[in-house]
């Protein structure tokens, strides 16, 4: 009987002993095949950083690339426009503003390929825009050209008649001080209609506290009125006089936002068209920033808005933000 016993509790302490081993070894393959998964999903996670990196390295050398073209560009416009005799002070502002953002750009932790893109595309509406304000110059300073020569050679001719012609010579020079003087005119209305521009223009939001969100992207729910910042570059031939600046603001289906009692409608371009808000700005003839502000009193739907400015019958600037 006792041996019995001890056989059987033989048999049970083995068994034991088996079952402890057979534990031992599940728990290492679980704890192996836990090290083995945490490996692979740390990898992965480290591919996707890797891959990341690229595209973010991709977008700023490629967004540093046409900075500096647009650079170039600009270099390219103010030499030409020096030698044409015109106003530079708006390509002399926007010169500013992209320098500024070429070195923020080499130091920008925050890099941001969306607001980049709208900044380059802003740039390159400008330098559209200033292709045809220069081409008109061009065009202006061919036709003074042609005008003046002509005259000049009627007057060479006129000066080598004899005596017997003095009253048609008199006339004759009567005419080319009527040419001059209808030249000055034209060039001063061309230049001034050309030359009133609004450049820099940002919108910014305020909250009912009256602090300032910049950015150009903005929650509907922190928007309490919005300031429409430009600069209105100087002009050595305007007037110093209060100038009517309308904004209109457009949604993302075209309607222009207003609010009761504040907007109306302006003649332009043979079509009336609705603004927003109006206001009388004193112009000082000095690169003078300018900021009107305006408040809707219900909230604004999401989406993307432009904002567009008008000055003595020309639109003169525009911008744009959204609301999330």
């Amino acid at each position: 009987m006792q041996s019995l016993l001890k056989e059987t509790m033989g048999v049970g302490a083995t068994t034991a002993k088996q079952g402890l081993v057979t534990m031992a070894i599940a728990a290492l393959v679980g704890v192996t095949t836990l090290l083995a998964y945490l490996f692979m999903d740390s990898r992965n996670e480290a591919l996707e950083v890797q891959k990341l990196l690229a595209v973010k390295v991709e977008q700023f050398a490629s967004t540093q690339q046409k900075l500096d073209s647009i650079s170039t560009v600009l270099d390219q416009k103010l030499v030409e426009v020096r030698r044409l005799g015109g106003n530079v002070a708006a390509l002399e502002q926007i010169k500013w503003q992209l320098e500024n953002d070429r070195r923020k750009l080499k130091s920008d932790l925050t890099f941001s390929i969306q607001q980049y893109n709208l900044k380059i595309k802003d740039y390159r509406n400008f330098l559209a825009q200033s292709e045809s304000d220069l081409q008109k110059l061009r065009d202006e300073n061919g036709l003074l050209r042609n005008r003046t020569r002509a005259l000049e050679e009627e007057k060479q001719n006129v000066l080598s008649e004899n005596e017997g012609l003095k009253t048609e010579r008199a006339a004759l020079t009567q005419t080319l001080a009527d040419y001059s003087l209808q030249n000055a005119e034209l060039k001063n209305q061309v230049t001034i209609a050309s030359a009133m521009k609004a450049v820099n223009v940002q919108v910014i939001a305020l909250a009912a506290n009256g602090k300032e969100r910049r950015g150009g992207s903005y929650k509907a729910s922190r928007i309490d009125r919005l300031k429409v910042s430009f600069i209105m570059p100087a002009n050595p031939v305007a007037v110093k006089n209060d100038k009517d600046i309308y904004i209109r603001i457009l949604d993302a289906n075209g309607a222009v936002v207003s609010e009761s009692g504040v907007g109306g409608v302006i003649p332009f371009e043979g079509r009336e068209i609705g603004y927003t808000i109006r206001q009388a700005v004193p112009f000082e003839n000095n690169d003078q920033e300018v900021n009107i502000l305006f408040r809707k009193e219900s909230a604004y739907k999401p989406g993307v808005y432009t904002v567009e400015i008008y000055a003595e019958g020309f639109r003169i600037g525009d911008g744009r933000f959204d609301v999330k």
